[in-house]
């Protein structure tokens, strides 16, 4: 476990009100960290969710090539890139990607966590939440209005 002087908190609020664009977002974040050869895991609310993101990273952009694996897989652990939605699982790398409504148990295993909020009233209500969370247990998160 990290302590909160260990872990840098970004939150990436996007001016689109749709989980679509919640989505994209993270595959472009993902992209990236890939590039840098920074072990990712991302959190998502749901199996279908874990399906949809899975199938987005290989065709959000032409050309792009992002390896990653459910981590129900069987080869998920040799993966730069996992993709998963249980709490109980057991997550590893040096980034985690949230797009869930709620910070997973696990997010102190990381020594970097992205948000992305989208511009739903929910959405952004959910990501207030997380954000107080955060704060309020000695953590400095950092924001990004992303256009």
């Amino acid at each position: 476990m990290n302590s909160s002087a260990e872990i840098r908190v970004d939150f990436y609020v996007l001016a689109a009100a749709d989980s679509e664009a919640r989505l994209r977002f993270a595959c472009r974040l993902t992209e990236k960290a890939y590039a840098l050869k920074t072990r990712t895991y991302a959190h998502v609310p749901t199996a279908a969710q874990a399906r949809q993101f899975d199938e987005m990273l290989w065709t959000f952009r032409a050309g792009s090539f992002v390896p990653h694996e459910l981590a129900a897989s069987s080869t998920a652990a040799q993966a730069p890139v996992r993709i998963g939605h249980a709490d109980n699982c057991e997550p590893d790398g040096e980034l985690l990607i949230n797009l869930a409504d709620t910070i997973p148990t696990f997010f102190d295993r990381f020594v970097r966590v992205a948000e992305i909020v989208d511009a739903s009233e929910a959405g952004r209500r959910h990501g207030r939440e997380r954000f107080a969370f955060y704060r309020d247990n000695g953590y400095t998160p950092n924001t990004h209005k992303i256009a």
